[in-house]
Protein backbone atom coordinates (compact mmCIF):
# COMPACT_ATOMS: atom_id res chain seq x y z
CA UNK A 1 0.00 0.00 0.00
CA UNK A 2 3.14 2.31 0.95
CA UNK A 3 4.68 1.53 -2.12
CA UNK A 4 1.44 2.46 -4.22
CA UNK A 5 1.13 5.89 -2.29
CA UNK A 6 4.73 6.79 -2.83
CA UNK A 7 4.91 5.60 -7.06
CA UNK A 8 1.46 8.12 -7.41
CA UNK A 9 3.39 10.88 -5.36
CA UNK A 10 6.44 10.50 -8.11
CA UNK A 11 4.28 10.32 -10.94
CA UNK A 12 2.61 13.33 -9.41
CA UNK A 13 5.70 15.10 -8.90
CA UNK A 14 7.23 14.41 -12.73
CA UNK A 15 3.57 15.51 -14.24
CA UNK A 16 4.04 19.05 -12.18
CA UNK A 17 7.46 19.44 -13.05
CA UNK A 18 6.55 18.89 -16.77
CA UNK A 19 4.16 21.18 -16.40
CA UNK A 20 6.38 24.09 -14.75
CA UNK A 21 8.93 23.05 -17.37
CA UNK A 22 7.02 25.22 -20.06
CA UNK A 23 8.51 27.94 -18.83
CA UNK A 24 11.08 29.55 -20.95
CA UNK A 25 12.78 32.89 -19.50
CA UNK A 26 15.21 35.48 -21.72
CA UNK A 27 14.23 37.42 -24.52
CA UNK A 28 12.48 35.26 -27.62
CA UNK A 29 13.71 35.58 -31.01
CA UNK A 30 11.67 37.62 -33.35
CA UNK A 31 13.93 37.60 -36.53
CA UNK A 32 16.71 39.86 -37.48
CA UNK A 33 16.28 43.82 -37.31
CA UNK A 34 15.23 45.84 -40.43
CA UNK A 35 18.17 46.80 -42.01
CA UNK A 36 17.90 48.81 -45.63
CA UNK A 37 14.65 48.59 -46.07
CA UNK A 38 14.40 50.06 -48.87
CA UNK A 39 17.37 48.44 -51.20
CA UNK A 40 14.52 45.54 -49.87
CA UNK A 41 11.85 46.86 -51.24
CA UNK A 42 13.45 48.09 -54.81
CA UNK A 43 13.02 45.52 -58.02
CA UNK A 44 16.49 46.72 -59.00
CA UNK A 45 20.01 47.37 -57.64
CA UNK A 46 21.35 51.22 -57.80
CA UNK A 47 23.71 50.63 -59.56
CA UNK A 48 22.39 48.58 -62.73
CA UNK A 49 24.27 48.48 -66.13
CA UNK A 50 21.89 50.57 -68.64
CA UNK A 51 22.20 47.34 -70.76
CA UNK A 52 23.51 43.72 -69.95
CA UNK A 53 21.89 42.54 -67.01
CA UNK A 54 18.26 40.86 -66.32
CA UNK A 55 16.14 40.75 -62.97
CA UNK A 56 15.14 37.33 -63.79
CA UNK A 57 16.67 35.01 -60.63
CA UNK A 58 20.34 34.25 -60.89
CA UNK A 59 21.23 30.56 -61.46
CA UNK A 60 23.62 29.13 -58.68
CA UNK A 61 25.63 27.59 -61.10
CA UNK A 62 26.78 30.54 -62.78
CA UNK A 63 29.71 29.05 -64.69
CA UNK A 64 27.99 26.88 -66.98
CA UNK A 65 27.05 30.13 -68.45
CA UNK A 66 30.88 30.07 -69.78
CA UNK A 67 30.18 26.50 -71.76
CA UNK A 68 33.32 25.76 -70.84
CA UNK A 69 33.81 21.61 -69.68
CA UNK A 70 37.54 22.95 -68.54
CA UNK A 71 36.27 25.28 -66.14
CA UNK A 72 32.95 23.22 -64.61
CA UNK A 73 35.47 20.17 -63.90
CA UNK A 74 38.05 22.26 -62.17
CA UNK A 75 34.93 24.19 -60.07
CA UNK A 76 33.54 20.09 -59.04
CA UNK A 77 37.29 19.24 -58.17
CA UNK A 78 37.26 22.00 -56.15
CA UNK A 79 34.46 21.12 -53.84
CA UNK A 80 35.35 17.66 -53.90
CA UNK A 81 39.00 17.78 -53.22
CA UNK A 82 39.53 21.62 -51.60
CA UNK A 83 41.21 21.79 -48.09
CA UNK A 84 39.17 24.75 -47.78
CA UNK A 85 35.99 22.96 -48.13
CA UNK A 86 37.28 19.78 -45.89
CA UNK A 87 37.67 22.23 -43.27
CA UNK A 88 34.43 23.63 -43.74
CA UNK A 89 32.57 20.08 -43.43
CA UNK A 90 34.13 19.08 -40.18
CA UNK A 91 33.29 22.37 -38.36
CA UNK A 92 30.10 21.83 -39.98
CA UNK A 93 29.47 17.94 -38.39
CA UNK A 94 31.44 19.43 -35.38
CA UNK A 95 28.58 21.68 -34.48
CA UNK A 96 25.83 18.96 -35.65
CA UNK A 97 27.37 16.96 -32.50
CA UNK A 98 27.39 19.81 -30.14
CA UNK A 99 23.48 20.16 -31.31
CA UNK A 100 22.74 16.29 -30.46
CA UNK A 101 24.62 16.68 -27.38
CA UNK A 102 22.76 19.89 -26.12
CA UNK A 103 19.23 17.47 -27.06
CA UNK A 104 20.81 14.30 -25.02
CA UNK A 105 21.23 16.94 -22.29
CA UNK A 106 17.14 17.64 -21.75
CA UNK A 107 17.02 13.64 -21.51
CA UNK A 108 17.45 11.42 -18.37
CA UNK A 109 20.69 10.05 -17.92
CA UNK A 110 20.74 6.35 -16.77
CA UNK A 111 23.44 4.09 -16.12
CA UNK A 112 23.89 0.52 -14.88
CA UNK A 113 26.00 -1.19 -12.55
CA UNK A 114 27.06 -4.46 -11.17
CA UNK A 115 29.29 -5.75 -8.36
CA UNK A 116 30.64 -8.82 -7.19
CA UNK A 117 32.29 -8.41 -3.44
CA UNK A 118 34.35 -11.50 -1.67
CA UNK A 119 35.87 -10.52 1.45
CA UNK A 120 38.13 -13.37 3.77
CA UNK A 121 37.76 -12.23 7.33
CA UNK A 122 40.26 -12.96 9.77
CA UNK A 123 40.46 -16.34 11.81
CA UNK A 124 37.79 -15.54 14.18
CA UNK A 125 37.47 -19.88 14.89
CA UNK A 126 38.96 -19.46 18.63
CA UNK A 127 35.66 -17.37 19.65
CA UNK A 128 33.28 -18.68 17.31
CA UNK A 129 33.55 -22.77 17.19
CA UNK A 130 31.25 -22.83 13.72
CA UNK A 131 34.37 -21.36 11.95
CA UNK A 132 34.18 -18.54 9.58
CA UNK A 133 34.36 -18.08 5.49
CA UNK A 134 34.48 -15.64 3.19
CA UNK A 135 31.96 -12.76 2.87
CA UNK A 136 30.21 -12.37 -0.41
CA UNK A 137 27.95 -9.76 -1.59
CA UNK A 138 26.45 -9.10 -5.13
CA UNK A 139 24.65 -6.19 -6.46
CA UNK A 140 23.10 -4.89 -9.92
CA UNK A 141 21.03 -2.21 -10.62
CA UNK A 142 20.10 1.28 -12.74
CA UNK A 143 20.83 4.24 -11.43
CA UNK A 144 18.94 7.44 -13.16
CA UNK A 145 18.58 11.56 -12.70
CA UNK A 146 16.81 13.99 -14.82
CA UNK A 147 17.06 17.71 -14.51
CA UNK A 148 13.92 19.43 -15.09
CA UNK A 149 14.00 22.42 -17.44
CA UNK A 150 12.35 24.43 -15.54
CA UNK A 151 12.62 28.11 -16.80
CA UNK A 152 14.00 26.73 -20.29
CA UNK A 153 17.66 26.78 -19.75
CA UNK A 154 18.09 23.85 -21.42
CA UNK A 155 15.78 24.84 -24.74
CA UNK A 156 17.83 28.00 -24.64
CA UNK A 157 21.12 26.19 -24.91
CA UNK A 158 19.35 23.64 -27.79
CA UNK A 159 18.13 26.37 -29.32
CA UNK A 160 21.41 28.57 -28.95
CA UNK A 161 23.30 25.19 -30.50
CA UNK A 162 20.75 24.60 -33.70
CA UNK A 163 21.16 28.22 -34.79
CA UNK A 164 25.42 28.17 -34.64
CA UNK A 165 24.70 24.93 -36.60
CA UNK A 166 22.53 26.52 -38.72
CA UNK A 167 25.41 29.46 -39.12
CA UNK A 168 28.02 26.86 -39.76
CA UNK A 169 25.91 25.42 -42.60
CA UNK A 170 25.98 28.73 -43.91
CA UNK A 171 29.67 28.97 -43.55
CA UNK A 172 30.04 25.91 -45.54
CA UNK A 173 27.88 27.56 -48.20
CA UNK A 174 30.50 30.18 -47.96
CA UNK A 175 33.66 28.66 -48.61
CA UNK A 176 31.86 27.17 -51.92
CA UNK A 177 30.74 30.85 -53.23
CA UNK A 178 34.62 31.77 -52.59
CA UNK A 179 35.76 28.71 -54.12
CA UNK A 180 34.12 28.80 -56.97
CA UNK A 181 34.81 32.65 -57.84
CA UNK A 182 38.52 32.14 -57.08
CA UNK A 183 38.69 28.68 -59.31
CA UNK A 184 37.24 30.87 -62.04
CA UNK A 185 39.28 33.72 -62.10
CA UNK A 186 42.11 31.61 -61.84
CA UNK A 187 41.04 29.82 -65.08
CA UNK A 188 40.12 32.89 -67.00
CA UNK A 189 43.79 34.19 -65.87
CA UNK A 190 45.26 31.28 -67.57
CA UNK A 191 43.70 31.56 -70.69
CA UNK A 192 44.19 35.30 -70.82
CA UNK A 193 47.96 34.81 -70.21
CA UNK A 194 47.80 31.77 -72.27
CA UNK A 195 46.16 33.72 -75.59
CA UNK A 196 48.45 36.95 -74.43
CA UNK A 197 51.57 34.44 -74.74
CA UNK A 198 50.80 33.16 -78.16
CA UNK A 199 49.97 37.02 -79.65
CA UNK A 200 53.99 37.67 -78.22
CA UNK A 201 55.32 34.60 -79.86
CA UNK A 202 53.23 35.33 -83.57
CA UNK A 203 54.37 38.95 -83.24
CA UNK A 204 57.87 38.27 -82.83
CA UNK A 205 57.48 35.27 -85.79
CA UNK A 206 56.58 37.80 -87.83
CA UNK A 207 59.41 40.79 -86.75
CA UNK A 208 61.59 37.87 -87.11
CA UNK A 209 60.70 37.22 -91.29
CA UNK A 210 60.56 41.10 -91.05
CA UNK A 211 64.64 41.34 -90.35
CA UNK A 212 65.91 38.52 -92.49
CA UNK A 213 63.95 40.38 -95.50
CA UNK A 214 65.68 43.33 -94.38
CA UNK A 215 68.90 41.88 -93.71
CA UNK A 216 68.42 40.63 -97.49
CA UNK A 217 67.93 44.10 -98.80
CA UNK A 218 71.00 44.92 -96.65
CA UNK A 219 73.18 42.84 -98.65
CA UNK A 220 71.92 44.10 -101.90
CA UNK A 221 72.37 47.74 -100.80
CA UNK A 222 68.79 48.46 -100.73
CA UNK A 223 68.59 48.87 -96.68
CA UNK A 224 70.62 50.84 -94.25
CA UNK A 225 72.30 48.93 -91.06
CA UNK A 226 70.17 51.35 -88.68
CA UNK A 227 67.05 49.49 -90.08
CA UNK A 228 68.51 46.20 -89.27
CA UNK A 229 69.28 47.70 -85.63
CA UNK A 230 65.60 48.90 -85.16
CA UNK A 231 64.26 45.80 -86.26
CA UNK A 232 66.81 43.75 -83.96
CA UNK A 233 65.52 45.87 -81.27
CA UNK A 234 61.84 45.51 -82.16
CA UNK A 235 62.49 41.63 -81.77
CA UNK A 236 64.15 41.96 -78.38
CA UNK A 237 60.99 43.94 -76.55
CA UNK A 238 58.88 41.51 -78.52
CA UNK A 239 60.80 38.69 -77.05
CA UNK A 240 60.99 39.98 -73.33
CA UNK A 241 57.69 40.14 -72.77
CA UNK A 242 57.75 36.21 -73.41
CA UNK A 243 59.72 35.63 -70.01
CA UNK A 244 57.08 37.33 -67.28
CA UNK A 245 53.96 35.95 -69.53
CA UNK A 246 55.28 32.29 -69.12
CA UNK A 247 56.05 32.46 -65.73
CA UNK A 248 52.78 33.75 -65.10
CA UNK A 249 51.61 30.80 -66.78
CA UNK A 250 53.45 28.61 -64.43
CA UNK A 251 52.16 30.78 -61.17
CA UNK A 252 48.58 29.88 -62.37
CA UNK A 253 48.56 26.46 -63.42
CA UNK A 254 49.79 26.13 -59.77
CA UNK A 255 47.18 28.22 -58.07
CA UNK A 256 44.61 26.33 -59.74
CA UNK A 257 46.01 22.86 -58.63
CA UNK A 258 45.85 24.18 -55.16
CA UNK A 259 42.36 24.79 -55.79
CA UNK A 260 41.51 21.90 -56.56
CA UNK A 261 43.30 19.82 -53.45
CA UNK A 262 46.58 19.06 -55.71
CA UNK A 263 49.94 19.59 -55.30
CA UNK A 264 51.64 22.11 -57.68
CA UNK A 265 51.62 21.05 -61.18
CA UNK A 266 49.64 17.89 -61.33
CA UNK A 267 47.50 20.32 -63.55
CA UNK A 268 50.16 21.12 -66.21
CA UNK A 269 49.49 18.40 -68.87
CA UNK A 270 46.07 19.08 -68.67
CA UNK A 271 45.44 22.59 -69.17
CA UNK A 272 49.13 23.49 -71.42
CA UNK A 273 47.27 23.80 -74.55
CA UNK A 274 46.32 27.41 -75.21
CA UNK A 275 42.18 27.94 -75.43
CA UNK A 276 40.52 31.11 -75.76
CA UNK A 277 38.88 33.01 -73.17
CA UNK A 278 35.36 31.62 -72.40
CA UNK A 279 32.33 33.28 -74.20
CA UNK A 280 30.45 36.03 -72.26
CA UNK A 281 26.63 35.81 -72.10
CA UNK A 282 24.89 38.41 -73.50
CA UNK A 283 22.79 38.77 -70.80
CA UNK A 284 23.61 38.25 -67.15
CA UNK A 285 20.80 37.62 -64.89
CA UNK A 286 21.30 39.40 -61.36
CA UNK A 287 17.52 39.42 -59.81
CA UNK A 288 16.90 41.95 -57.28
CA UNK A 289 18.18 43.39 -53.83
CA UNK A 290 15.49 41.39 -51.67
CA UNK A 291 16.66 38.00 -53.35
CA UNK A 292 20.65 38.93 -53.24
CA UNK A 293 20.48 39.46 -49.14
CA UNK A 294 18.14 36.43 -48.88
CA UNK A 295 20.64 33.79 -50.36
CA UNK A 296 24.18 35.71 -49.80
CA UNK A 297 25.54 33.09 -47.10
CA UNK A 298 27.49 35.29 -45.10
CA UNK A 299 24.06 37.36 -44.00
CA UNK A 300 22.12 33.92 -42.98
CA UNK A 301 25.41 33.33 -41.13
CA UNK A 302 25.50 36.54 -39.20
CA UNK A 303 21.69 36.27 -38.74
CA UNK A 304 22.10 32.72 -37.31
CA UNK A 305 24.73 33.74 -34.66
CA UNK A 306 22.31 36.87 -33.91
CA UNK A 307 19.79 34.15 -33.15
CA UNK A 308 22.39 31.91 -31.18
CA UNK A 309 23.24 34.93 -29.39
CA UNK A 310 19.43 35.92 -28.07
CA UNK A 311 19.36 32.62 -27.62
CA UNK A 312 22.10 32.04 -24.42
CA UNK A 313 21.24 35.56 -22.55
CA UNK A 314 18.14 32.73 -21.86
CA UNK A 315 20.55 30.17 -20.82
CA UNK A 316 22.11 32.20 -18.15
CA UNK A 317 18.88 33.85 -17.21
CA UNK A 318 17.69 30.09 -16.11
CA UNK A 319 21.04 30.69 -13.53
CA UNK A 320 19.06 32.99 -11.63
CA UNK A 321 16.23 30.33 -10.49
CA UNK A 322 16.26 26.74 -8.89
CA UNK A 323 17.46 23.46 -10.16
CA UNK A 324 15.42 20.23 -9.86
CA UNK A 325 17.04 17.13 -10.37
CA UNK A 326 14.96 13.39 -10.16
CA UNK A 327 17.09 10.61 -8.97
CA UNK A 328 16.28 7.12 -8.72
CA UNK A 329 17.61 3.97 -8.55
CA UNK A 330 16.12 0.10 -8.67
CA UNK A 331 18.61 -2.98 -8.04
CA UNK A 332 18.97 -6.23 -6.42
CA UNK A 333 21.20 -7.40 -3.18
CA UNK A 334 21.92 -10.72 -1.97
CA UNK A 335 24.87 -12.88 -0.20
CA UNK A 336 24.11 -15.50 -3.07
CA UNK A 337 24.41 -15.41 -6.67
CA UNK A 338 21.53 -17.55 -7.20
CA UNK A 339 19.04 -14.82 -5.59
CA UNK A 340 20.11 -12.20 -6.62
CA UNK A 341 16.70 -11.33 -8.76
CA UNK A 342 14.45 -12.36 -5.73
CA UNK A 343 11.34 -10.05 -4.99
CA UNK A 344 12.80 -9.87 -1.64
CA UNK A 345 16.23 -8.64 -2.51
CA UNK A 346 15.02 -5.81 -4.70
CA UNK A 347 15.26 -2.26 -3.32
CA UNK A 348 14.55 1.08 -5.38
CA UNK A 349 14.69 4.88 -4.49
CA UNK A 350 13.84 8.48 -5.74
CA UNK A 351 14.49 11.62 -4.69
CA UNK A 352 14.05 14.62 -6.29
CA UNK A 353 17.27 16.81 -5.67
CA UNK A 354 17.00 20.82 -5.40
CA UNK A 355 19.74 23.39 -5.99
CA UNK A 356 19.96 26.90 -5.85
CA UNK A 357 22.41 29.57 -5.94
CA UNK A 358 21.15 31.87 -4.11
CA UNK A 359 24.05 34.05 -3.27
CA UNK A 360 26.70 34.11 -6.14
CA UNK A 361 27.50 38.07 -5.76
CA UNK A 362 26.97 38.69 -9.18
CA UNK A 363 28.25 36.07 -11.34
CA UNK A 364 25.03 35.09 -12.80
CA UNK A 365 24.02 38.35 -13.47
CA UNK A 366 27.32 39.65 -15.08
CA UNK A 367 27.07 36.15 -17.50
CA UNK A 368 23.86 37.81 -18.40
CA UNK A 369 25.15 41.12 -19.26
CA UNK A 370 28.18 39.80 -20.82
CA UNK A 371 25.66 37.42 -23.43
CA UNK A 372 23.19 40.62 -23.77
CA UNK A 373 26.50 42.67 -24.99
CA UNK A 374 27.34 39.28 -27.19
CA UNK A 375 23.42 40.09 -28.93
CA UNK A 376 24.42 43.50 -29.16
CA UNK A 377 27.90 42.30 -31.01
CA UNK A 378 25.85 40.12 -33.56
CA UNK A 379 23.12 42.48 -34.47
CA UNK A 380 26.15 45.02 -35.67
CA UNK A 381 27.81 43.05 -37.52
CA UNK A 382 24.44 41.51 -39.35
CA UNK A 383 24.01 45.01 -40.48
CA UNK A 384 27.35 45.28 -41.50
CA UNK A 385 27.25 42.42 -43.44
CA UNK A 386 23.60 43.47 -45.07
CA UNK A 387 25.37 47.20 -45.99
CA UNK A 388 28.46 45.37 -47.17
CA UNK A 389 26.95 42.97 -49.34
CA UNK A 390 24.84 45.64 -50.58
CA UNK A 391 28.15 47.75 -51.40
CA UNK A 392 29.64 44.83 -53.22
CA UNK A 393 26.80 43.91 -55.03
CA UNK A 394 26.38 47.70 -56.31
CA UNK A 395 29.82 48.32 -56.85
CA UNK A 396 30.11 44.68 -58.98
CA UNK A 397 28.17 45.81 -61.44
CA UNK A 398 29.24 49.28 -61.41
CA UNK A 399 32.67 47.74 -62.01
CA UNK A 400 30.65 44.93 -64.69
CA UNK A 401 28.59 47.64 -66.60
CA UNK A 402 31.71 49.94 -67.27
CA UNK A 403 34.34 46.85 -68.28
CA UNK A 404 31.54 46.59 -71.10
CA UNK A 405 31.48 49.56 -72.47
CA UNK A 406 35.54 49.56 -71.96
CA UNK A 407 35.91 46.53 -73.81
CA UNK A 408 34.10 48.23 -77.03
CA UNK A 409 36.43 51.09 -77.13
CA UNK A 410 39.48 48.47 -76.82
CA UNK A 411 38.10 46.37 -79.45
CA UNK A 412 36.82 49.72 -82.26
CA UNK A 413 41.10 50.51 -81.38
CA UNK A 414 42.07 46.93 -82.62
CA UNK A 415 40.22 46.99 -85.58
CA UNK A 416 41.59 51.09 -85.85
CA UNK A 417 45.07 49.81 -85.54
CA UNK A 418 45.09 46.39 -87.50
CA UNK A 419 43.11 48.60 -90.31
CA UNK A 420 46.35 51.15 -90.08
CA UNK A 421 49.34 48.28 -89.79
CA UNK A 422 47.94 46.81 -93.24
CA UNK A 423 47.91 49.90 -94.87
CA UNK A 424 51.18 50.52 -93.56
CA UNK A 425 52.73 47.60 -94.77
CA UNK A 426 51.12 48.03 -98.33
CA UNK A 427 53.06 51.77 -98.36
CA UNK A 428 56.03 50.01 -96.53
CA UNK A 429 56.54 47.08 -100.00
CA UNK A 430 55.85 49.98 -102.32
CA UNK A 431 58.82 51.61 -100.78
CA UNK A 432 56.62 55.22 -100.09
CA UNK A 433 56.64 55.33 -96.22
CA UNK A 434 60.01 54.24 -94.04
CA UNK A 435 60.67 51.30 -91.69
CA UNK A 436 60.02 53.23 -88.62
CA UNK A 437 56.11 54.04 -89.76
CA UNK A 438 56.06 50.62 -90.33
CA UNK A 439 57.41 49.19 -86.84
CA UNK A 440 55.16 51.89 -84.93
CA UNK A 441 52.14 51.11 -86.67
CA UNK A 442 52.74 47.10 -86.04
CA UNK A 443 53.83 48.32 -82.35
CA UNK A 444 50.41 49.72 -81.90
CA UNK A 445 48.53 46.97 -83.68
CA UNK A 446 50.42 44.74 -80.52
CA UNK A 447 49.39 46.73 -78.29
CA UNK A 448 45.92 47.03 -79.05
CA UNK A 449 45.96 43.14 -79.53
CA UNK A 450 47.04 42.55 -75.68
CA UNK A 451 44.68 44.94 -74.62
CA UNK A 452 41.30 43.51 -75.83
CA UNK A 453 42.70 39.92 -74.44
CA UNK A 454 43.21 41.67 -71.37
CA UNK A 455 40.06 43.23 -71.02
CA UNK A 456 37.72 40.77 -72.30
CA UNK A 457 39.52 38.49 -69.52
CA UNK A 458 38.50 41.83 -66.85
CA UNK A 459 35.10 41.82 -67.84
CA UNK A 460 34.99 38.01 -67.24
CA UNK A 461 36.20 38.30 -64.18
CA UNK A 462 34.22 40.99 -63.42
CA UNK A 463 31.28 38.84 -64.38
CA UNK A 464 32.82 36.50 -61.46
CA UNK A 465 32.76 38.96 -58.74
CA UNK A 466 29.10 40.01 -59.68
CA UNK A 467 28.02 36.44 -59.42
CA UNK A 468 30.04 36.04 -55.94
CA UNK A 469 28.40 39.42 -54.71
CA UNK A 470 25.30 38.05 -55.16
CA UNK A 471 26.17 35.06 -53.08
CA UNK A 472 25.82 32.24 -55.96
CA UNK A 473 27.77 28.87 -56.50
CA UNK A 474 26.98 27.61 -53.26
CA UNK A 475 25.26 23.69 -52.78
CA UNK A 476 22.94 22.47 -50.28
CA UNK A 477 24.44 20.46 -48.16
CA UNK A 478 22.97 17.14 -46.64
CA UNK A 479 22.24 16.38 -43.31
CA UNK A 480 25.26 13.95 -41.83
Amino acid sequence: MMSNRLSCFALAAVALMSALSGCTVGPDYHGAPPVAQDARSSATFVRTPASGTAATPAPSQWWLAFNDPQLNDLIAAAFAHSPDVHIAQARLRESRSQLQVQRADALPKVSGDAAALRVRRPDESFLDSSGGGPLQFYTAGFDASWEIDLFGGTRRAIEAASADAQAVDADLADTQVSLAAEVAQAYIDLRDQQTRLELAQRQAETEQKMLTLTQQRREHGTAADIDVERLTTQIENTRSTLIPLDAQVTDTLDRLAVLTGREPGALDEQLAATRPLPAMPETVAIGDPSAMLQQRPDIRAAERRLASSNAEIGEHVADFFPKVTLLGDIGFSAGDPGHLVRKSNFSWIGAPYLQWNALDFGRTLGSVHAAQASRDEAEARYTKTVLGALQDANSSLSRYGHQREHVVTLQKVEVSATHSATLMRQRYSSGVSTLIDLLDTQRQEFTAQQNVVAGQAELLKDFVSLQKSLGMGWQTQQQS
